[in-house]
């Protein structure tokens, strides 16, 4: 491998998904198969390769697409080299994470790939935010989250997910599910737990949940959280101690998502506190 390239390897242990961002310049890796799928996209520079007796190239943006079994080789055609990003996915958690996400999933779904390139913004988007956050270890419910989104990006056009989803349990989901997260807000709880309580599968649940309250169900635990957060650290206690209490994996990840909505660190919140606003 060229000295200048790198690999960024992570797995998920609650799903078995493997993570992979790397960059290559050259030469990348020579013709083999994977026995599960791979979803990625190219993040910068040019990504050729040979796939189903074609020879692709995938710029920034671009989406590749395989299934399992099918070989694949990797070069860099340009100087610069390309990166990318990657996710792959194993058939037994596919069958399992399609039938909790969707009622009318057939037992027998399986995805199959008409084109190993798509230019798909909101796909790419959707694999982006996957990677992101479980190769940072987010808390359950976001990863179930970002990979319920990908699915519903890569099934949209399958001709079961185009069946309507009348259902009359829908107006009372968002509450039950809502009283829920109150009740166990500093636990890891996920949108499997949610449906159960329910009584509908994943994408009823967040529907009806975005209906009602404007936010998926993920993004409501975490303001939720960070709410209890404010007032911890107002009333005096350490960082650490609040993010241990609420259900954060440490200090840094209460960090990360306190900084996002508030731009201010939560020991720079603590310490002003009685400076802001509620």
């Amino acid at each position: 491998m060229n000295t200048t390239s790198w690999i960024d390897l992570n797995k998920d242990a609650q799903s078995g998904i493997e993570t992979l961002r790397a960059h290559f310049k050259g030469h990348a890796y020579d013709p083999h198969w994977h026995d599960s799928y791979l979803v990625g996209f190219t993040e910068q520079g040019v990504q050729r390769f040979s796939c189903r007796r074609e020879r692709h190239c995938s710029t920034p943006g671009t989406v590749f697409l395989l299934e399992p079994g099918e070989i694949h080789d990797g070069d860099a055609p340009s100087e610069e080299g390309f990166t990318y990003q990657m996710l792959y996915i194993e058939q037994h958690w596919l069958d399992k994470a399609l039938g909790g996400l969707f009622e009318n999933a057939p037992t027998d779904a399986q995805l199959s790939f008409a084109r190993t390139l798509s230019h798909d913004p909101l796909l790419a988007q959707a694999i982006a935010q996957a990677f992101r956050s479980l190769h940072d270890g987010e808390m359950r419910m976001v990863n179930q989250a970002a990979l319920d989104n990908l699915l519903t990006e890569l099934t949209r056009q399958l001709h079961w997910r185009s069946r309507p989803l009348l259902d009359p349990r829908l107006p009372l989901v968002a509450h039950r599910a809502r009283d829920f997260m109150h009740a166990h807000g500093t636990q890891d709880i996920g949108l499997d737990d949610l449906a159960k309580v329910t009584g509908v599968d994943r994408f009823r649940l967040t529907r009806a949940f975005k209906q009602a309250y404007g936010l998926s169900p993920h993004a409501y635990l975490v303001q939720w959280r960070l709410a209890q957060a404010r007032q911890r650290l107002a009333a005096g206690e350490q960082p650490a101690d609040v993010a241990m209490a609420l259900g954060f994996a440490d200090q840094s990840h209460l960090g990360r998502w306190f900084q996002r909505a508030y731009r201010l660190t939560p020991a720079d919140y603590r310490k002003r506190c009685s400076n802001l606003p509620d």
